[in-house]
């Protein structure tokens, strides 16, 4: 029986929960420096290229072409140590395969190079989740968001460095995420911190995510 996170063919402008985890569960962030590498990956691939070129004026050639700003849209994104978390919106055939791989494929060639080791360090392919409404983009988002703490590495989400919720709730400028949509549903980031925040609310739709955790 295929699996349920197997999505074979992502339809444009369709919004999916992606993620994936280290081979074996392995740690795939060892220090600071593993997590900016990523998002700085991140940053190359899904920023307007003309923001890239500008924080980053001698980027190789080779990386121009790898640009997908106008393939995806980013929602929001949570790394764990031995796992990470997108939303993520196919606006173009095969935007979110080409993210991926890309993604995978540099970050993996620097880790590999670092701590001395040969071979794949993502459990094989990555694994993703439509997500058909508004309510579950919501819902979603919270899970993604409230991951460092279901983990109990931070007690409250803001608290965590690594993922999306900061630039959410603190009107970052500087983001790789659309917050638009998300934040459309509600009067203000304080509100849509509440939401995230509401440890009861979100209890009593954890039924509503079981097809959206790793282990679901």
């Amino acid at each position: 029986m295929p699996s349920k996170y197997v999505v074979r063919d992502f339809a444009e402008n369709n919004v999916y929960h992606v993620f994936n985890r280290g081979v074996e569960k392995r740690t795939i962030f060892l220090d600071e420096q593993d997590y900016r590498i990523f998002l700085y990956y991140l940053f190359i691939y899904l920023a307007p290229l003309e923001k890239v070129l500008t924080r980053y004026p001698i980027l190789p050639l080779r990386l121009h072409s790898k640009n997908l700003a106008k393939e995806i849209d980013f929602f929001c994104y949570c790394l764990m140590p031995n796992h990470f978390h997108f939303l993520i919106r196919q606006i173009t055939k095969n935007g979110i395969s080409k993210l991926i791989k890309q993604l995978t494929n540099a970050y993996t060639l620097y880790f590999n190079q670092k701590y001395k080791r040969v071979g794949g360090l993502l459990q094989g392919r990555f694994k993703a989740v439509g997500v058909k409404t508004d309510n579950l983009l919501l819902h979603v988002s919270r899970y993604i968001h409230l991951n460092p703490v279901v983990g109990e590495l931070v007690t409250n989400p803001e608290e965590y460095p690594w993922s999306s919720y900061p630039a959410y709730i603190n009107n970052l400028k500087e983001t790789i995420c659309n917050r638009e949509l998300i934040l459309s549903f509600f009067s203000s980031s304080k509100d849509y911190k509440k939401f995230v925040q509401d440890q009861v609310d979100y209890a009593n739709n954890l039924a509503l995510l079981k097809d959206f955790t790793l282990d679901g």
